[in-house]
């Protein structure tokens, strides 16, 4: 069973011995005693301020993140892993839970390497094997601590901090006594020879990883929504003063070579030398212990919530505080593993991608709980925003393929394969993540923009409205609707119940219950809902009119044919059938009884053929376009479509063929075709007896359903195997143009408004020329009566059709106002 107690006790620690103590001490640790001078040294102080900018750009991008989390859930044990997992899902905190205990574990061996490389260098012993011996017997000393409990550990943790202060008091005071200028200036840029910029940046980031080693206590903390901001910010900031001030001063005390060469310079700089060993000493061997604390812990959360079978090992924990001995005694295996490999350089580059990958991944969780824009997304912590987040995500995973693009991808692609492997087991859903209300958030987002889109044909999409009481013709009704909807469209199975109080309120949501549990059982892509109306038919209209939201509404309802072939039967059905048909939506009776539907099981899925009847109308264009929908899923991907037309005379067979063949061309529906000629009722039994399914487009005359050449429904679909009746409801277009014909309206007013604009500008340019002729002939020397008579009518004339012209302006333009505001009407 699930360790309840592991997940809901609350720990005794607060925020400066919880997580400001164990970040800081993290923080200023065995990179800035041991490879700060090495990085400045190589990548010059200029790069080396850079890289120090961007490690910690990171840092407080991701713990932005984790206040904005840590603040809006309860955070309890796992950090890191509780808070991806209970935000991202199951899947992506599954895997970043393997990769961040991993990481953890690793940086015990990492720092107990440094350590060692320490011990041996103070001892003054020159043997290649001396830091890993040195490093084994600190992570066994280490493991006893860890064995012990936290509370045992963060009392240790405050005798490194008094040395921790010691050393750096030490460092400043020497520093600033010997601080050159010159050497600064020397030492700007990067030397020659020295290794690149993302190299060093591999090396360095450890440096600022510590900074989630508090979150990673977050079940033995009283208060973690306090304690986990406020203790990493403090943590992240004192830090940065720290490494960009120790940076510029070690630059102003020695020369790039010498820094690189000299990993024990801030020892010769220091006013007392011992104070930085001991300081070395006493800070690799708290970021070991505060690795060896929080590594188990994520692995017990993990192993707690049951993601992986194999690791419920190490779900349980030890004593009140439930301490994961289990997990503490992997991680010391792990610790081992790492010191085997022995070169700080090589293990900082490793540690450098594990955690990269979990704060980007933090980042994104975050990112991805504030975008869903959940009403329940309330962090108190307010300085936060979610583009840092998402730029927090992008400079991590940015920094991985930077340092190494093909190890970067490695890991990802790792992570990728576990979220892959984890999405396809079959587990119970054991909490609330934000995925609900991101996809939620989508469907919005989505609906509003298919609402600002012109409908067109081209658009339309089968959304299907399944009604059915019986269970067990509702199997069959709901299979063949997912064949019907072609893997494009969207189908609600409904169950009406009639009545009316509290019995059949409990009994509405007892069928509903059982309705999703059936569509469950049959894996279908299906929405179950039951609902309460005291009348079936009255409801049954105003539950298709009210299905959906915006665009997204029922256009087809599908019905079982009725079993019984008796008129009071048929009239009932016809009358339910008739109100659906009136509000424009299609109706779709499928013949569904066992024998015929156990026949179409037993057929083989190759071979397969589907008969449309056609009678060139709507129902026919729908009852082809629902056969080929057919032929996109998997059961009748192998299935022919054949087409059956009527024609009254031997001799009109070709030209109905013909017909037929130049229509399929047209819809690019790919079909055989077939001519009957003067069908009757046993003639389209038997041209249709052996296909695998059959459409019959069919209308309602009064309260009786017709058939192809005016047949009675009921008598044809009683004499044909698996077989359905289609009544369009509403105009199908299979050739329909891209453009809607109110957009090639306005393409051709829009032409035409340019016509009349450049035949006004035309007009207009000629009349100056005829008003100077006009004003010349009158006050010539001479003037002639019939010369200014004969120019004063071309004036004329020429104002009266500009007079024309501009009322046609005019008209043409309040034509093209009226459609285009038209087309925003319907959108």
């Amino acid at each position: 069973m699930l360790d309840v107690t592991q997940q809901t006790s609350r720990g005794t620690l607060g925020t400066f011995a919880g997580v400001f103590t164990p970040s800081i001490l993290t923080i200023l640790g065995i990179i800035l005693f041991l490879r700060l001078g090495f990085a400045v040294g190589n990548a010059g102080l200029r790069n080396g301020l850079l890289i120090i900018a961007i490690a910690n750009g990171v840092s407080i991008l991701t713990s932005i993140s984790v206040a904005a989390i840590a603040t809006n859930i309860d955070v309890r044990g796992g950090g890191d892993y509780y808070m991806i997992s209970r935000t991202l899902g199951v899947e992506f905190g599954g895997a970043i839970g393997i990769v961040l205990f991993l990481a953890q574990s690793v940086s015990i061996g990492f720092y107990a390497v440094g350590f060692g490389e320490a011990v041996a260098a103070i001892g003054g012993w020159e043997a290649d094997w001396a830091p890993q011996i040195i490093a084994v017997i600190a992570v066994v000393v280490l493991f006893g601590l860890a064995w012990l409990g936290a509370d045992a550990a963060s009392r240790f943790q405050f005798v490194v901090m008094a040395l921790l202060v010691a050393a750096l008091i030490s460092f400043y005071v020497g520093a600033i006594g010997g601080f050159e200028v010159d050497r600064v200036a020397d030492g700007w840029s990067r030397p020659e020879g020295a290794l690149g910029f993302w190299a060093v940046f591999a090396i360095f980031f450890p440096a600022v990883t510590g900074f989630t080693q508090g979150v990673s206590m977050s079940g033995d903390l009283r208060d973690p929504g306090r304690s986990l901001p406020l203790g990493t910010f403090a943590a992240v900031g004192l830090s940065i003063v720290v490494y960009f001030s120790v940076a510029f001063l070690l630059a102003g005390n020695a020369g790039s070579q010498e820094l690189i060469d000299n990993t024990g310079i801030m020892n010769s700089v220091a006013a007392f030398g011992p104070l930085i060993d001991a300081g070395v000493i006493a800070a690799t061997l708290s970021s070991a212990m505060a690795s060896f604390l929080g590594a188990p812990r994520i692995l017990q959360s993990l192993a707690a919530d049951r993601i992986f079978p194999f690791l419920t090992f190490f779900a349980k924990g030890h004593g009140p505080t439930k301490n994961p001995r289990r997990g503490v005694l992997l991680s010391l295996g792990i610790a081992l593993a790492t010191i085997a490999i022995g070169s700080l350089n090589a293990i900082a580059a490793v540690v450098s991608m594990f955690f990269l990958i979990s704060y980007g991944l933090l980042n994104y969780a975050t990112y991805y709980e504030a975008r869903a824009a959940s009403p329940s997304f309330r962090p108190r912590f307010r300085f936060f925003d979610r583009r840092l987040s998402l730029a927090g995500t992008i400079a991590c995973f940015g920094a991985m393929l930077a340092i190494n693009a093909l190890t970067g991808g490695i890991a990802i692609a790792i992570l990728l394969l576990i979220h892959q492997y984890l999405r396809r087991l079959d587990r119970p859903q054991r909490w609330a993540d934000a995925s609900r209300s991101y996809h939620f958030q989508r469907a919005k987002e989505s609906i509003r923009a298919m609402t600002a889109e012109a409908s067109n044909p081209r658009s339309w999409r089968p959304q299907v409205l399944a009604f059915s009481a019986d269970p067990h013709r509702r199997e069959r009704l709901l299979r063949f609707a997912s064949w019907l909807e072609g893997s494009s469209g969207l189908t609600a199975a409904v169950e009406i119940v009639v009545g009316e109080g509290a019995i059949k309120r409990r009994e509405r949501e007892e069928r509903e219950t059982l309705l999703e549990a059936q569509i469950d059982q049959l894996d279908l892509d299906v929405h179950g809902r039951a609902v309460l109306a005291p009348d079936a038919m009255e409801a049954l209209p105003v539950i298709v009119q009210s299905f959906g939201l915006g665009p997204l509404e029922a256009n087809t309802v599908l019905f079982g044919w009725p079993e019984v072939n008796e008129d009071h039967h048929l009239l009932g059905y016809a009358q339910a059938v008739r109100e659906i048909h009136r509000i424009g939506v299609h109706v779709v009776s499928m013949v569904s009884d066992e024998e015929r539907w156990a026949v179409l099981d037993a057929l083989p899925q190759n071979g397969r053929r589907i008969d449309v009847w056609w009678q060139d109308d709507d129902a026919s264009r729908l009852a082809l376009l629902t056969a080929y929908l057919f032929t996109r899923t998997t059961r009748w991907s192998h299935s022919k479509i054949r087409v059956l037309g009527t024609a009254e005379t031997v001799a009109g067979r070709t030209d109905v063929e013909d017909a037929l063949e130049s229509m399929l061309d047209d819809v690019r529906i790919p079909a055989d075709v077939h001519c009957v000629v003067t069908p009757n009722v046993d003639a389209i039994a038997s041209t249709s007896g052996d296909a695998a399914f059959v459409f019959v487009p069919m209308a309602l005359r009064r309260t009786e359903f017709k058939g192809p050449y005016d047949l009675r429904t009921a008598d044809v679909l009683d004499r044909l195997p698996s077989c359905a009746g289609v009544l369009a409801g509403a105009p199908i277009d299979l050739v329909a143009d891209p453009e809607t014909e109110l957009s090639v309206q306005i393409r051709t007013a829009e032409e035409q408004l340019q016509v009349v604009e450049q035949r006004l500008r035309t007009l207009e340019r000629q009349r100056p020329r005829l008003v100077a002729e006009v004003d010349g002939r009158r006050n010539a020397a001479e003037p002639s009566e019939n010369a200014v008579a004969e120019a004063e009518q071309r004036l004329h004339t020429l104002e009266r059709r500009i007079t024309v012209t501009r009322v046609k302006l005019e008209t043409a333009r309040a034509e093209l106002d009226q459609l285009i505001a038209t087309e925003r009407s319907s959108t």
